[in-house]
């Protein structure tokens, strides 16, 4: 009786497993049906298209077509980018390429120069802004796309190109001709305000960015005499980069101690996705006080900076929320060459909180204000993150945090007067390093 039992138990327990192994092997061909039922329709669906388009059908333009839309129903920051675009990319981020050395806009279809870049050929050439660039190498610029005049600008250090310009209140057209030379752009710009207060901007994480910051700053140290009493950190417009030049940046404030430098984790659905960035042990800046200024474009890379320096209560962030981009792209070179750009993984600041679709709160809020030339117009409202189509949830719990440190006053240059004049939010980030240092020292 007892082993009659022990078997019908089995034998039921063989028949459950068996039930089950089946739903998953119908589940798998379920899915393995759907996805091929989809790439039965895709391809009806282009055969469709160029058999009955009102026009002969470009096959290229078609396929990339569909892998953008396909992208773009992910979210908006993952992208394919053709090779001609991803090697401008590669090129901006390494910050150094072979070129004349100006910054290009557009105007009624026009090329323009809204600015020389200091110390390059354009630079020493005359060439100034407000030039109309009407030729390259004697083909017009008019229609051109601004990517490929670019293109045609740069080249080879050593080689030259010849620029016809138009310039207001010259009778003739102007003509240049300029040498090709490596041309570094500055992400870093870094000044005294005054004795023992400083302000370091960055425009952008490019790849030679941590290095010229750590070198402002022992410039900035050197020409104040010893070390500085505060600093105004300006990731205000900058809108990311590279995450480890970020990284960098933060390392010369936080991880002091052997489990006090986590910077940003991440964390994503693939093997390898989640992992903890953190400082190096050793030399940091003194514990002078710092303000970090944000606002509405400032994102992903300097999201990450001014999250881990506030949470490691290592600075006062100060202005208007920034835009909330807390994801990480990954970015792949295909086999044509072509290249990839996929959101892989969320970042999340030391205290664990995910800024995607909210952004990093100020400490102190301090609106930017101008004043109007003219009678003021309706002012736009700011688009960030959140108000992307398709944008991705925010993940975890947020926590937000304050802090300060250090600083005294001294005489103030007049340009540096006029610079804090126009820029409210600076002005207040200086009162603030001051007021700190003068409760502290009333406090010892």
């Amino acid at each position: 009786m007892f082993k009659t039992r022990i078997i019908l138990t089995a034998v039921i327990l063989l028949a459950l497993v068996g039930v089950l192994l089946a739903n998953m092997v119908q589940r798998m061909a379920h899915l393995h049906q759907s996805d091929a039922e989809y790439l039965r329709l895709f391809k009806e669906v282009v055969a469709i298209t160029k058999q009955s388009y009102v026009e002969q059908v470009d096959d290229k333009k078609l396929m990339t077509g569909a892998i953008n839309g396909m992208l773009a129903a992910l979210d908006p920051h993952s992208s394919y980018m053709p090779a001609t675009s991803y090697d401008e990319m590669k090129v901006h981020m390494a910050g150094a390429f072979g070129g004349l050395g100006i910054q290009l806009g557009t105007k009624d279809g026009n090329l323009m120069v809204e600015a020389p870049i200091e110390d390059t050929p354009a630079f020493r050439a005359g060439i100034l802004a407000g030039d109309h660039i009407w030729s390259i190498d004697g083909k017009p610029t008019k229609g051109v796309p601004i990517n490929d005049c670019v293109s045609r600008m740069r080249g080879t250090p050593g080689t030259s190109v010849t620029l016809g310009i138009l310039r207001e209140g010259s009778k003739e057209p102007l003509s240049f001709k300029l040498v090709r030379a490596i041309i570094k752009t500055k992400s870093v710009k870094a000044k005294l305000l005054e004795p023992g207060y400083a302000y370091l901007g960055i425009s952008e994480f490019q790849e030679r960015t941590g290095e010229d910051f750590e070198r402002a700053l022992k410039t900035l140290a050197a020409d104040n005499g010893g070390p500085l009493k505060g600093l105004v950190l300006d990731l205000r417009y900058n809108p990311g980069g590279l995450l480890d030049q970020a990284i960098r940046v933060t390392n010369s404030f936080v991880g002091e101690g052997l489990n006090d430098g986590l910077i940003v984790s991440t964390k994503g659905r693939s093997a390898g996705s989640e992992r903890e960035m953190t400082a190096n042990i050793g030399d940091k800046q003194p514990h002078y006080p710092i303000v970090v200024l944000i606002n509405g474009a400032s994102a992903s890379a300097s999201e990450i900076v001014a999250g881990a320096l506030q949470d490691h209560k290592r600075a006062v962030i100060m202005g208007t929320q920034s835009f909330g981009k807390g994801s990480v792209q990954s970015v792949i070179t295909l086999r044509n060459g072509d290249g990839l750009k996929l959101t892989t993984a969320r970042y999340y600041t030391p205290s664990g909180r995910s800024i995607q679709a909210k952004g990093i709160t100020p400490d102190i809020t301090v609106e930017f204000a101008k004043k109007p030339a003219q009678p003021e117009k309706k002012k736009m409202p700011e688009i960030r993150e959140q108000d992307l189509d398709g944008h991705m949830q925010q993940v975890g719990a947020p926590k937000d945090a304050p802090a300060a440190s250090e600083p005294s006053a001294a005489p103030m240059d007049p340009k540096e007067q006029e610079l804090l004049g126009k820029d409210n939010q600076l002005a207040r980030a200086l009162d603030l390093l001051k007021g700190v240092n003068l409760l502290k020292a009333g406090l010892k």
